[in-house]
């Protein structure tokens, strides 16, 4: 492959996270009027479940393929998924280590709760980190950016 083949990889992985960060967006203004509290409707139950699926899915595109894209672009050594956190981070991509841990533990919490009471509890952190994602992805397109224009469908705000 050659570097123009990866830049256009990593153009489409931004498309597919401009997707998911609009189907998140909506989500989340849903499920930040319906606030934390003791008692959720069957409905809102139904909106909690839409956002923290998308949440997770909306970590992992970022996560486990943009991160990796970006140092295929930059000729980086994939290695192992710490030393492309590493490298995310000396970028500036997110804040600190501990932020991104957090969102990758609530992901992985996500995905292995299933039970009522799991949820709710979950419910107030993806809360309370979704706009951390947005935050991350502002910041990945910015950095894109020195690698060619990027295309108005990805763009992240």
């Amino acid at each position: 492959m050659t570097n123009d083949d990866y830049v256009q990889n990593l153009l489409r992985d931004l498309d597919i996270l401009a997707r998911s960060l609009y189907w998140l967006r909506r989500s989340y203004a849903i499920c930040e009027k319906i606030g934390v509290k003791s008692e959720y409707a069957e409905e809102e139950f139904d909106a909690i479940e839409t956002l923290t699926s998308r949440y997770a899915r909306t970590s992992d595109i970022i996560i486990q393929k943009v991160f990796r894209t970006i140092d295929k672009v930059e000729f980086e050594d994939s290695g192992t998924m710490i030393d492309v956190i590493n490298r995310a981070h000396k970028r500036g991509l997110f804040d600190s280590l501990d932020e991104i841990r957090t969102i990758k533990d609530l992901r992985n919490k996500i995905a292995h709760e299933y039970a009522k009471e799991d949820i709710e509890s979950v419910f107030a952190q993806v809360l309370a980190f979704t706009p951390e994602l947005f935050q991350i992805a502002a910041r990945i397109v910015s950095y894109c950016g020195r690698f060619g224009d990027i295309p108005s469908g990805a763009a992240i705000q």
